[in-house]
């Protein structure tokens, strides 16, 4: 039960890492306001590192800051290792 809950809860907060980033991404082409960077942060921070770090490659979104391309990927990591280790278990 609570190894379902977390999957669920890591699915859904990766969702919302994927359409933050992409959105922000459509804001920046546009010159609209933007997505605060803590924002982007904070979801990585909460779970959504995987799929953030992932969409970021894949749109080349924040590709020029090196604090994202360097730490959240190893926060991807963690995450990962983390999920498996409590649904393994």
């Amino acid at each position: 039960m609570k190894s379902e809950f977390l999957l669920a809860y890591f699915i859904a907060i990766n969702i919302i890492g994927i359409i933050i980033n992409c959105t922000d991404k459509q804001r920046a082409k546009r010159g609209k306001w933007r997505i605060k960077e803590a924002t982007l942060w904070i979801i990585g921070l909460l779970g959504g590192a995987p799929c953030s770090y992932i969409t970021m490659k894949i749109i080349r979104h924040k590709t020029k800051h090196k604090n994202f391309m360097i730490i959240m990927p190893m926060l991807a990591l963690i995450q990962i290792g983390i999920l498996f280790y409590f649904i393994f278990n």
